[in-house]
């Protein structure tokens, strides 16, 4: 199951291994922002990548709030009921904390079908806390991103013989990237975007924004904070429009109305980029600004410097990249200053060796899979 652009990043090296692997046969469900093109459409690089998609599941309402996040979630259980009835997989695979991954999760556990739950275990401090570990209690096996996690699912009461540290499946990329990372595109040239036509190949920052869930009524003062900062710095600038979480339209109406009151001659915005793409703008950045995982995860292997904002990742284990600060304007200013002279940082493996695809799938293939069914081949 990918239910949105992040998700098929941080999954992308696992489905390749298991569309490979001689002994398993891979069944991709695509749905949520996914599918829509105000967040990118993710399900075009997907299906560019040479995946074939089983099912497509529209099942996002307007709204960007809290309310609408919980009937979204609800209609997916509705849809995805059906898409599993249909495809009688042997076992669903969903990832990590999105709200509409809780929706996976009960569709499969009402059909007494296998749960794989991968990066389950982390703590986050809101509402994709609360999913995460929902999740986890649902699953069956848990294929956790580091050994802090395993911990913490082991904890949860689930049964220590199917949680397995298997790394990020995301690192796997940044492996790729990092091993060859010269930026071999024009970011401008290739993706469109709007905004002004920065002179970026003399040095840049990547600002990625979200809402957070239970702070949705401040998104647009956040984002506004951001912005000025980033604003009155005058680097050139990749800003990524915000995902579908509650508070996204605060989020994308503060980036609005400040570009109509202000000439943002050094900032370009983007929708979403290939997944290499995106890693690769990212290991030649100065810097990567906002409270994106991906400055947690994929930024720590790549010694990228990062500057996290506000709440969104509280209590995840980070590496030495990070920097966090909260929603003030000087502070970020200042904290950007310093991370961008922050280089040659060392290489941190928390999240994955980059090898966690390969692994995912030869447990799969392995693995004894509960209420006594085998994978059939």
């Amino acid at each position: 199951m990918v239910t949105a652009r992040p998700s098929y990043s941080r999954v992308k090296s696992a489905l390749t291994a298991i569309k490979e692997h001689p002994r398993l046969e891979l069944q991709l469900v695509i749905a949520g922002s996914a599918l829509l093109g105000r967040y990118g459409n993710a399900v075009e690089y997907i299906e560019k990548d040479g995946f074939e998609v089983a099912e497509k599941v529209y099942m996002v309402l307007e709204g960007e709030n809290k309310t609408a996040m919980a009937k979204t979630t609800g209609l997916g259980v509705m849809e995805l009921a059906n898409v599993f009835y249909n495809l009688q997989p042997d076992a669903v695979m969903t990832i990590a904390d999105r709200f509409e991954t809780i929706a996976t999760s009960i569709a499969a556990a009402y059909q007494n079908i296998p749960l794989v739950h991968i990066q389950g275990g982390e703590v986050t401090g809101n509402i994709d806390e609360k999913v995460r570990h929902a999740n986890s209690k649902l699953a069956d096996i848990h294929l956790v991103a580091s050994e802090d996690a395993k911990e913490r699912v082991i904890k949860l009461g689930e049964n220590p013989k199917f949680v397995i540290n298997t790394g990020c499946p995301s690192i796997d990329l940044a492996k790729e990237i990092r091993e060859n990372s010269k930026l071999t595109f024009d970011p401008l040239e290739k993706y469109g975007g709007v905004g002004a036509s920065v002179n970026w190949k003399e040095g840049y920052i990547v600002v990625m924004q979200h809402p957070v869930t239970t702070e949705y009524q401040k998104a647009k003062e956040d984002v506004l904070k951001t912005l000025e900062a980033v604003n009155e710095l005058g680097i050139p600038t990749f800003w990524f429009w915000p995902n579908v979480d509650a508070g996204a339209d605060g989020t994308s109406s503060g980036i609005r109305s400040f570009r109509e009151k202000n000439e943002l001659k050094h900032i370009h915005f983007f929708k979403n980029m290939e997944p290499t793409d995106f890693l690769l703008l990212l290991k030649n950045s100065q810097c990567l600004i906002g409270n994106s995982s991906v400055g947690i995860r994929e930024c720590a292997y790549l010694g990228v410097p990062v500057v996290n904002i506000g709440t969104r990742q509280n209590r995840r284990q980070r590496g030495k990249n990070v920097l966090d600060v909260m929603y003030d304007k000087q502070a970020i200013k200042d904290a950007i200053l310093s991370q961008i002279h922050n280089i040659n940082l060392e290489q941190d493996t928390i999240y994955g060796d980059g090898h966690s695809g390969q692994k995912i799938a030869n447990i799969l293939a392995e693995i004894e899979l509960p209420f006594h069914k085998t994978i059939t081949y």
